[in-house]
């Protein structure tokens, strides 16, 4: 009987210093795992705004496609949306909290489309909390060789958003 399992490794962390960023980006992902996963948690630097994360392969933002399906505990939604990943926190809500995420992008350096997952949650300590799981698509057979996160508008990741890009490997 042959015994696969998974072995992860941390390939780049990054951390939002003082003064935020407009993006969290990976450059220069090797191909030499199987797999891979983007585990972060973000905060952004605007009140009054959750406007949601969004990701780019390679520098490209056409060719994405995508479906959710989220809930606040009182509300469920679903819907098509691109490049969607997942929530943020916004600047005024409760103090020290971060919107926690992950995405799994399978066989990335791989011939075929590139299809990855996510699964999202924030919670404030306020009446309104959301937990949002996506399915998405990127039309294109290129190695995924960088990956950038951004917000939407001129919203930039607050201080001390951390993001870490594992590569997975099936081991015998």
């Amino acid at each position: 009987r042959v015994t696969m399992a998974l072995t992860y490794t941390a390939i780049a962390t990054v951390t939002v210093g003082s003064g935020g960023a407009a993006d969290i980006e990976f450059t220069s992902i090797p191909a030499t795992y199987t797999d891979l996963k983007l585990v972060y948690s973000v905060r952004n630097s605007n009140s009054n705004s959750n406007e949601g994360v969004y990701i780019s392969f390679n520098g490209s933002t056409s060719n994405f496609t995508g479906r959710y399906l989220d809930g606040t505990g009182t509300v469920a939604r679903s819907g098509s949306i691109a490049r969607y990943v997942g929530v943020e926190v916004a600047n005024d809500d409760t103090a020290s909290t971060f919107a926690n995420n992950e995405i799994y992008i399978p066989n990335y350096a791989g011939s075929n489309n590139k299809s990855f997952s996510a699964d999202s949650v924030t919670e404030t300590n306020a009446t309104q909390a959301f937990a949002t799981l996506i399915a998405g698509l990127w039309s294109n057979t290129a190695a995924i060789t960088s990956i950038k996160l951004t917000l939407t508008s001129t919203i930039n990741f607050a201080q001390y958003s951390t993001a870490t890009l594992y590569g997975i490997k099936n081991t015998v």
